[in-house]
Formats: C-alpha cells, sequence, structure tokens
C-alpha cells in the first residue's frame, strides 16, 4: 500500500482552507444570501400547503423556519458590512 504523497495532502489541505474561507468574502457571502432566497422559495410552498390542509403544527414549523432564514440573511448582511467597512478602497 502507498503512502499518499506529502504535496497531494498539503495541497487539499491548501485548497480546502480556500474553501472555508470564501464564505468570508463578498462572493461568498453574496453566493449565501441568493442561496437564502431560493430556500424562501421552499418556505412558501411549506406555508401555502399548511394553510390548505388547516394544519397548525406544518403552519408553525414553516414559520420558525421562515425566521431562521431572515436572522441567517440579515446576519449575512451585516457581514457584508463589515467587509466594506474594512475596504481601505470604499473609504
Amino acid at each position: 500500500m502507498e503512502k499518499p504523497d506529502s504535496t497531494t495532502t498539503t495541497s487539499t489541505a491548501s485548497r480546502a482552507k480556500q474553501l472555508k474561507g470564501f464564505k468570508h468574502t463578498k462572493p461568498g457571502i453574496l453566493l449565501g444570501i441568493g442561496g437564502g432566497a431560493f430556500g424562501a422559495i421552499g418556505i412558501v410552498k411549506d406555508i401555502r400547503k399548511a394553510r390548505e390542509e388547516g394544519d397548525t403544527l406544518k403552519l408553525v414549523n414553516a414559520g420558525v423556519a421562515a425566521l431562521a432564514l431572515v436572522t441567517g440573511t440579515l446576519l449575512l448582511v451585516r457581514e457584508l458590512r463589515r467587509l466594506g467597512d474594512d475596504d481601505i478602497l470604499l473609504g
């Protein structure tokens, strides 16, 4: 059995570190907000279905999911603004 090449392991670790750092960049944050927008579509469908069925528990579940989505989006917007504040070129 062959040992993994140290350059391959280092390269993989470096790539993983780059990807983890991506979510703290402006494109990464915007991608997160966009993903939340697609999540909102599913939540709206869940709310409509729960209302049609008259299922209070499903309605509460969809409402909690909507609140979580709003909170997550607000956190991303705050982080996006902080990135803008740290940018020297923006003033």
